[in-house]
């Protein structure tokens, strides 16, 4: 491994730079993306019995807020829990954007290296051809070493880049996906607990 490395130039650090970057964001991601973690099954039903257990209590926001994303966006609605639907609705839409900015976190950057890795290779191309070009002498006679490691660095970083490129854009896709279906999970959980809490109210000012 060390010697295509050393075969490859010093454009190809830049890229392993990046191949490193792009796998511990993806593990981070993959950690921290998982269902259980965003959107914990039950806790729509823990949330509502607890409220109507006690109500919108101190205990409840805070434990809420510390839950999980979901738990935050729970927390959010039921702080406005005694004033029109629009307005809690409101407040959980300014709560999810939040979590929407958190779930994205370090995707830019991923994305980034996707799109910059191949041009990473195609920089070790040119200084590879700019290799080649240099063996060649005035006389028309050529260095074989030379013009063997400009053939090296040429090709090496080329693949280099790809090899980091394409499995970049795989889980940048991938996790856009994911972080859009959790938004969504999320949302809908959010409507049905105003839609609970609100028709709890209506039913018990109507008694």
């Amino acid at each position: 491994m060390w010697s295509i490395v050393e075969a490859a130039g010093w454009p190809i650090w830049t890229i392993i730079l990046a191949s490193v970057i792009s796998l511990a964001i993806i593990f981070e991601r993959l950690f921290s993306l998982r269902a259980s973690l965003i959107v914990p099954d039950g806790l729509l039903a823990q949330t509502v019995a607890e409220y109507r257990r006690a109500g919108a209590s101190a205990e409840l926001l805070q434990l809420l807020q510390t839950h999980s994303p979901l738990g935050k966006l729970f927390a959010a609605g039921l702080r406005n829990v005694g004033v029109s639907r629009e307005v809690m609705k409101d407040a959980i839409e300014d709560e999810g954007r939040v979590v929407a900015h958190q779930l994205e976190r370090f995707l830019n950057t991923l994305g980034t290296i996707a799109a910059m890795a191949p041009l990473l290779g195609l920089l070790g191309t040119v200084i590879g051809m700019i290799e080649i070009f240099g063996s060649q002498a005035p006389g028309g006679s050529s260095n074989p070493q030379q013009l063997a490691h400009g053939i090296s660095i040429a090709l090496y970083n080329t693949a280099f880049g790809l090899i980091v490129a394409i499995p970049s854009m795989m889980f940048y896709r991938h996790f856009r996906a994911r972080v859009d279906g959790l938004l969504v999970e999320m949302e809908a959980q959010a409507v049905k607990l105003v839609e609970v809490v609100h028709g709890e109210r209506q039913n018990g000012n109507q008694s």
